[in-house]
């Protein structure tokens, strides 16, 4: 062996460890898994060196058929200011502000390659694409490093084994409130331009292909994360003109029907009509611009100045819901249409909200599902909303009531109570642990507030989130988005593909229940555990859920391993 040989260490690693740059390895060698037909398994090859090296080669060998697809890119690593309020629980990595490994970079188009820094721990992340066909058995997949003149450096070598059986199709409807404007004001493109399709498209195609199937649709400029009396950049789908003698609207969906193509090729499956009201209240409207008795330009005729319960914005409800019902069902969209009335509402605004609750739910003639983030199981009960989309703090008193159509969310708050979450300086099972939770209580949705929210809290300014990752100092560094704005399109994270695994361990269980029952899945969950399963109880790390998905994996392949396939 060569002395550059010498100097590279590697070590494989599963996909819940984080490799910190200023600390070494935390986590033993991992050296084999199994996944199952249609799923992305990921693990990772971390390396150090004592020299600095840079543009080091890194190659894929692997037994796996062509249609199965392997990825590999570079863990980078990510600033946080503020990585926790001043009281969070103890079940955090670190608390100090610093470098987190978060960003997932494509390899160099040049090199192809990544950088060894002395004496520092990096790693690159391998995602295996599992094709539907895959034939089973186990097959080493080796991760190669070399010199940019061929010389080989080190390797990293890797079993998996593919089950027999295919992950079943998601059955959970998720989102990650998706934001036009940011991409707008990121990528300097004109809203709705050509350009901006084409970002809007990449993005879509990445969003789904990460687990996600329902999406924020703006009708007009969401009323979300505003100081009062402030907007957002302007992004309305429906035109809007209004004869000002007669009161009469017309509306044009040409933009919205063209976001709903793009949307379904990409495989959308539902959609979530931005809020028709504004945040925390329910009192005013959103923004909504119009041209007004033919003068071709377009101006503001509401906003924060509107009184939700007054006569005018009324007037434009009643003739704008039922064009917009007739679009819906003209686009066969009858199933996959879901309505926000005001986001987060508390007891300060139950009589606004009651009031925009009747509102809508009269127009819609209650033919469509209402969701809107709470925590107050007073709105429910009062049936004031269908789909009660709960925070992870709350949902143990929608559980214990047996409410109907319940959904979680979490967002800056479940963190003192060891709740999933996915901030940076927390352990990548805290994260994944939600799967198996929604997989328990049969939720029917799952909800959060930022897949690309690129701007300061509040939306007071365009932030970098290559250099700012706390929404200005104002929540902790994860939160605010899961994806960095790329040269040619979105760049992961960490933190979503670790929830897109989150996502594939209840497709997982949904496929064993269905060749066992629920009662034999949560008592396999649960084997073992001095507590049962909640949203605030589970085991800790990150052994046990891969030892569980292992388990889970070993009893479907037994399953379809027998004559009927049916039983086990």
């Amino acid at each position: 062996m060569s002395e550059q040989q010498l100097k590279l260490e590697t070590r494989c690693l599963h996909s819940l460890a984080k490799v910190f740059a200023d600390e070494e390895l935390q986590e033993a060698a991992y050296e084999r898994g199994s996944a199952l037909r249609g799923e992305y398994y990921s693990f990772q090859v971390a390396y150090r060196t004592t020299a600095f090296m840079k543009n080091l080669k890194v190659a894929v060998k692997s037994g796996l058929a062509e249609s199965s697809t392997i990825t590999v890119k570079s863990v980078g690593l990510a600033p946080s200011e503020l990585p926790n309020y001043n009281d969070p629980d103890d079940y955090l990595l670190r608390t100090t502000p610093g470098l987190y490994p978060d960003p997932l970079y494509p390899l160099e188009a040049v090199t192809g390659g990544v950088h060894a820094l002395p004496n520092q721990w990096r790693s690159v992340w391998v995602t295996v694409q599992i094709a539907g066909d895959a034939a089973p058995g186990k097959y080493p997949v080796e991760i190669e490093f070399t010199e940019e003149n061929g010389e080989a450096l080190g390797s990293g070598m890797f079993e998996l084994e593919v089950i027999g059986a295919e992950l079943p199709e998601q059955q959970l409807v998720h989102t990650e409130w998706f934001y036009l404007d940011c991409l707008a004001s990121w990528y300097k493109v004109e809203t709705f331009s050509e350009a901006h399709w084409q970002i809007i498209e990449k993005y879509v195609a990445h969003y789904v292909e990460s687990g996600m199937n329902m999406i924020l649709t703006p009708l007009f400029s969401p009323p979300l994360e505003l100081d009062y009396g402030k907007y957002r950049p302007t992004v309305q789908l429906v035109g809007v003109k209004l004869a000002g003698e007669s009161g009469a609207y017309t509306f044009d969906f040409t933009l919205l029907e063209r976001w709903v193509e793009v949307c379904l090729r990409n495989g959308v499956k539902h959609f979530e009509y931005s809020h028709l009201f504004t945040q925390w209240g329910a009192k005013h409207a959103p923004k909504i611009f119009a041209e007004v008795d033919g003068e071709g330009e377009q101006r503001q005729i509401f906003g924060w100045e509107t009184d939700a319960e007054g006569e005018a914005y009324l007037e434009f409800l009643t003739q704008f819901i039922p064009a917009l019902v007739q679009f819906v069902k003209a686009h066969g969209l009858e199933r996959s249409s879901y309505f926000h009335l005001s986001d987060e509402p508390g007891t300060w605004c139950l009589d606004s909200y009651t009031s925009a609750s009747t509102t809508i739910r009269t127009l819609l003639k209650d033919e469509f599902p209402i969701i809107d983030a709470l925590s107050e199981y007073d709105f429910y009960k009062r049936g004031l909303l269908t789909h009660p989309v709960v925070s992870t703090e709350h949902i143990h008193t929608y559980i214990e009531n047996n409410a109907d159509n319940l959904w979680a969310y979490y967002c800056c708050c479940e963190y003192k109570h060891k709740e999933s979450n996915r901030f940076f300086n927390m352990p990548s099972a805290r994260n994944r642990i939600i799967g198996v939770q929604l997989y328990k209580y049969d939720i029917q949705g799952f909800l959060h507030w930022g897949y690309n929210h690129w701007y300061a809290q509040r939306s007071r300014r365009e932030i970098n989130p290559f250099q700012v990752t706390d929404a200005d100092m104002a929540f902790p560094s994860g939160d605010a988005f899961l994806v960095y704005p790329g040269e040619d399109g979105p760049i992961s994270s960490i933190r979503l593909a670790v929830l897109r695994e989150a996502l594939q361990d209840i497709r997982a269980l949904r496929l064993l229940e269905s060749l066992t029952s629920k009662q034999d899945v949560v008592e396999l969950l649960e084997a073992g555990l001095s507590e049962p399963i909640t949203f605030r109880q589970y085991e800790r790390g990150s052994a046990w859920l891969l030892a569980m998905r292992e388990r889970v994996n070993r009893l479907i392949a037994e399953c379809v391993q027998q004559e009927s396939g049916l039983t086990c």
